[in-house]
């Protein structure tokens, strides 16, 4: 099954922040995967849905989470020590 979300969600993937507009459901035995536009690139790609998040909004409340971070994405940024 294939849903148009309206409005669009804005999400955290590996890719960086971008704006789901579809959702896509194969079946009980799998993820829902997530069509995301990718606002830095312009590039759509599907996530499954252990791989993204919901963005935070401070108006409802709703902090901003983690990333989720996939070896087989970008590599995960590293913090200087000092």
């Amino acid at each position: 099954m294939l849903l148009q979300l309206n409005p669009a969600l804005p999400l955290l993937t590996p890719k960086g922040i971008g704006e789901a507009c579809f959702l896509i459901d194969n079946g009980r035995e799998h993820h829902l995967q997530w069509v995301v536009f990718i606002d830095e690139t312009g590039e759509c790609w599907t996530f499954d849905n252990p791989d993204v998040r919901l963005q935070g909004n401070l108006t409802l409340g709703r902090s901003q989470p983690e990333p989720v971070w996939r070896d087989c994405w970008r590599e995960k940024p590293t913090e200087e020590r000092t």
